[in-house]
């Protein structure tokens, strides 16, 4: 009887599951795959749908302008203007990785102020979450781990994360953050950023070299010829280590044995003389963040671009060379002068895109061109990070994280309530985060990391015991339940509120209830039920 009883309530879960995805006006555009317009509507001039596409054009600015003149050469067409719920929920997850509460979802959406949509931007780029989250982007590309190959040790780890937290929580100019990290010496333990040096496999001039090209370049160092490497190395061939009586500590500092005059040739092909007495990092420093510098500020700016439109100008964001131009040189000209004219404030760069009709505009494209997703004619659907799709399940399931890491405690312990996006140590995982695809940190690429959906990602959401024991559990669903024990409409429109951030439309609140009403479920298990099925949507997995 037990097994008969759990067999039905899971043929129930599927059959609501089935019922929820199959209302189209909700999940057209989540069934959209992420580099691919195949399944644009079939006529342009279709009107808006809602509730995922506002019929009010937002302002173009100029950064559009530039993505529309483009466009227009190739008759692309923009997907229309995003509503004010997918712009919310877009907002949080983009630029702090984290969901809107429902009251956050009701007060903006009942608020009538035209300028609501910057006003939000500048407040959430304001909250503790933005640094939390862009933190974990550059922990990515600067390879911050305890253990093997980086080996950087518990002490490093928190202390170079601490100097990225603060530099992006301070927002410190981007020339200054990347001089720090090139230009430091002492103990990795008490001068932080010079685990920039730490955080290499290898200790060679070789190995250095390409590093620093890949990070602040953008360049695929081994696809250098050999002379360009050889010149490269040299500005660091001075670099050394050198260990200290404290467990891992190790310093970094100017080899001071004499050698004359060093002759280097910069990577765009103009030389200098450095002098006996001056660190070669220092004056390549002074080269590499000159505003006059391509290099520097067209690789940022398109990473920057990358990380919120899901493609770079350039792609992939960090193999910029000759041969693989951008797909709009003028959107990316305009962006390196504005880092620039602004004294290299990233934040500035976030807002101009976050601020721009380009990355408000729905997820539905209204164009079959093939390019289309490559001229950013759309915003593009794609998979939450492990991290926080990982907040989010905690937040609604009350799951708890079990941390691991090979290092033993207690200098890597971490709480099973911590918030995985807080997490400063790469080396520090979980199999929830192995499995939806966290990346090693082990070379500092962007494509570590894995985002794409797998089947064993859809098994385990649609298995896990862990999942459905929490929302079985869960006292805000059982709160919710007894206050809405007489209205199924205000526990429907909650959970759409709490997991999707939006309301309900009329379809699937009809389509809802009837469901309930044609089964012997009540009270929390309808909620969990209904949760559990929302879960499961390509709406809550993805960013849209």
């Amino acid at each position: 009887m037990p097994r008969f009883k759990a067999t039905m309530k899971r043929a129930f879960r599927i059959a609501l599951l089935a019922a929820i995805a199959s209302l189209p006006a909700a999940f057209a555009h989540a069934e959209q795959p992420p580099a691919s317009p195949a399944r644009a509507r079939e006529h342009a001039e279709e009107p808006p749908l809602a509730p995922f596409e506002s019929p009010e054009p937002a302002e173009p600015a100029l950064l559009d302008e530039l993505v529309a003149f483009v466009q227009r050469e190739l008759d692309i067409l923009p997907a229309y203007t995003c509503s004010d719920a997918v712009f919310l929920r877009r907002a949080y997850l983009d630029v702090i990785g984290t969901l809107p509460t429902p009251r956050e979802v009701q007060d903006f959406l009942d608020d009538p102020d035209p300028e609501k949509r910057p006003a939000l931007i500048d407040e959430l780029m304001e909250r503790d979450e933005f640094a939390d989250c862009w933190a974990l982007k550059w922990g990515d590309l600067l390879r911050v781990k305890a253990e093997f190959p980086i080996n950087l040790w518990p002490n490093g780890v928190q202390a170079y994360h601490r100097f990225i937290h603060e530099s992006i929580r301070t927002n410190k100019p981007y020339d200054r953050f990347v001089r720090e990290l090139l230009t430091s010496s002492g103990s990795n333990y008490r001068v932080p950023a010079v685990n920039f040096y730490r955080a290499i496999q290898g200790r060679g001039s070789s190995a250095i070299a390409g590093a620093v090209a890949l990070t602040f370049m953008g360049a695929r160092w081994e696809k250098w010829p050999p002379e360009r490497r050889s010149n490269l190395e040299a500005f660091f061939s001075r670099v050394s280590f050198k260990g200290t009586a404290e467990w891992k500590e190790e310093i970094v500092f100017l080899n001071p044995a004499p050698c004359g005059t060093l002759e280097c040739v910069f990577p765009d092909g103009s030389g200098t003389s450095i002098p006996e007495g001056t660190d070669p990092r220092r004056v390549f420093a002074d080269w590499l963040i000159s505003p006059r510098n391509q290099w520097f500020s067209r690789n940022i700016v398109n990473r920057v671009w990358s990380w919120l439109m899901g493609r770079g100008i350039i792609h992939e964001p960090d193999d910029l060379r000759p041969d693989n131009p951008p797909s709009n040189p003028y959107l990316l000209a305009y962006l390196e002068w504005e880092l620039a004219r602004g004294g290299f404030d990233l934040r500035r760069i976030f807002r101009l895109i976050l601020n721009s009709r380009t990355w408000q505009q729905s997820s539905i494209p209204r164009s079959i061109r093939p390019e289309a997703g490559a001229l950013f004619a759309y915003y593009p659907v794609r998979q939450h990070s492990a991290e926080v799709l990982g907040d989010m399940l905690r937040r609604i399931c009350g799951v708890r994280e079990d941390y691991v890491s090979m290092i033993p405690e207690p200098f890597t312990f971490i709480p099973a309530d911590r918030r995985c996006i807080t997490l400063s140590d790469g080396s520090i995982t979980s199999p929830f985060l192995e499995l939806f695809g966290r990346p090693p940190r082990d070379t500092g690429l962007e494509s570590e990391r894995n985002s794409a959906p797998s089947d064993a990602q859809r098994l385990f959401l649609l298995n896990s015991s862990g999942l459905q024991k929490g929302l079985a559990q869960s006292r805000w669903l059982r709160n919710l339940a007894k206050a809405g024990m007489k209205d199924h409409r205000r526990v429907i429109s909650m959970l759409y509120l709490t997991i999707l951030s939006r309301e309900p439309t009329r379809d699937e609140i009809e389509t809802v209830e009837k469901h309930f009403a044609g089964n012997a479920v009540k009270g929390q298990d309808a909620a969990a039920d209904l949760a559990w099925a929302l879960i499961n949507t390509k709406e809550f997995l993805c960013r849209h």
